[in-house]
């Protein structure tokens, strides 16, 4: 049986719904393990163009079973509306191609406002949350005060664990933020609206998978962000609040008997960051803009301007150890035609000394990019479907980073598209 995880490698955002689509043709299911609605996996194909939060990203597969994993911050309002966005475009949603972990825990109206409240208090050392409650959805979680989806199929015992929870909430909602409280009616109306139109979808995804790991089916695991906002390995206290590594697959996905065969890790041609935290290669005024414009960066869950800057080789080579990538999915090249000199961030200078390793998150602040250039190409290559078709300086920028980060680019992605892709 030959298992996947499609992993990010840097902060997010490097192209991880464009290679789930593409590569889902080749796997029975797909899996979200971790992460909830704070980050966006683009996706562009025959239905057109998706931005993803919740639903993996395989969904779009004729035959493909997609799971949301008992790892994931399930957030019943947001699901359920990006369901009727799926829906509207014409991808068939039922009970046989979307399952819901009924172990997955909810995430609940207050921790959304808990998030905004927090990063209010924070000011100007606020962590750059997307405010949609994660932070304060995990902590809740590892306290043992959230609700399993498989709790909406109970419904008595749902209404009185709803009680004690809205209790216990609304202590600190009212008492340390001073905000309004929650109402038993608030949380009914929040059950009937969103919590009942998903119920069907949420069963126990441990006997499916087991079944279906007896039977020889191909599993893809889907990660959100990438392995710089990982919780235990990221760039401490700037990440999210889950386990974004593949290691983290099995046990997020109800399946901890997996067996990863395969860590497909995706990384950017440049640099690329949403939020805040010490971001060491970030390119400013009009060099940034002009990046930025080229390759569209804007969030796909906030709108917000993404940071940007040149492919930084400190941060992708510890991106792929931690990541233990077996291969390595380079996307977005063709957005670099414009330049006619690549720039990149190879080393950095850590108190005075040159480095190639990634530093402890304390010190990444004081941290300065070392520069070199190559060659650019200034010329379209979104057309190019073969390795040896793309300009000799478009394959040194390539081979440059594979003999960099130590791990072989099997793909290269130049242009949105399912079909944009030299495979190598």
């Amino acid at each position: 049986m030959a298992n996947a995880a499609i992993v990010g490698i840097n902060w997010g955002d490097e192209g991880k719904g464009r290679m789930v689509d593409l590569l889902t043709q080749d796997y029975d299911i797909v899996i979200r393990y971790q992460g909830g609605g704070n980050a966006g996996h683009t996706v562009i194909n025959e239905h057109g163009k998706f931005a993803l939060h919740l639903l993996p990203s395989g969904i779009f597969r004729s035959g493909v079973v997609n799971i949301l994993g008992n790892g994931v911050a399930l957030d019943p309002e947001n699901l359920w509306l990006e369901m009727q966005e799926v829906i509207a475009k014409g991808v068939p949603l039922t009970p046989e191609n979307l399952k819901i972990s009924d172990r997955a825990s909810l995430l609940l109206p207050w921790h959304r406002a808990l998030d905004g409240l927090e990063e209010a208090r924070l000011a100007d050392k606020k962590f750059g949350s997307t405010k949609q409650g994660i932070a304060p959805f995990y902590s809740d979680k590892y306290s043992k005060k959230t609700v399993l989806a498989g709790e909406l199929l109970h419904p008595e015992h749902l209404k009185e664990h709803l009680k004690d929870l809205l209790d216990w909430k609304n202590l600190t909602l009212t008492k340390v933020y001073g905000a309004d409280p929650v109402t038993m009616e608030d949380l009914e109306s929040w059950l009937d609206t969103y919590c009942e139109k998903i119920k069907p979808y949420i069963c126990d995804t441990g006997v499916f998978l087991r079944k279906a790991q007896a039977e020889g089916k191909k599993i893809l695991f889907e990660a959100q962000l990438g392995a710089l906002r990982d919780l235990d390995y990221g760039i401490h206290p700037y990440t999210t609040s889950s386990n974004a590594i593949a290691a983290y697959a099995p046990v997020g996905s109800g399946l901890p008997s997996a067996k990863i065969d395969e860590v497909i890790g995706v990384v950017k041609a440049y640099s690329t960051c949403v939020g805040e935290g010490p971001f060491v290669c970030e390119m400013f005024g009009s060099e940034a803009d002009a990046l930025r414009e080229a390759g569209f960066e804007y969030g796909a869950k906030t709108g917000r301007p993404r940071r940007v800057g040149p492919i930084d080789i400190v941060a992708t080579r510890y991106g792929v150890q931690v990541q233990a990538a077996t291969n390595i999915a380079l996307t977005k090249l063709d957005v670099l035609s414009y330049l006619e000199k690549i720039p990149i961030c190879a080393r950095y200078l850590v108190d005075g000394k040159e480095t190639d390793e990634f530093p402890f998150p304390a010190v990444l602040a004081s941290a300065q990019p070392v520069m070199e250039y190559m060659d650019g190409w200034k010329c379209d290559i979104s057309g190019v479907r073969r390795w040896e078709d793309l300009p000799e300086a478009a394959r040194k920028y390539v081979e440059y980073i594979e003999g960099q980060i130590g791990c072989h680019i099997g793909y290269v992605s130049v242009g949105p598209e399912r079909d944009s892709i030299i495979i190598r």
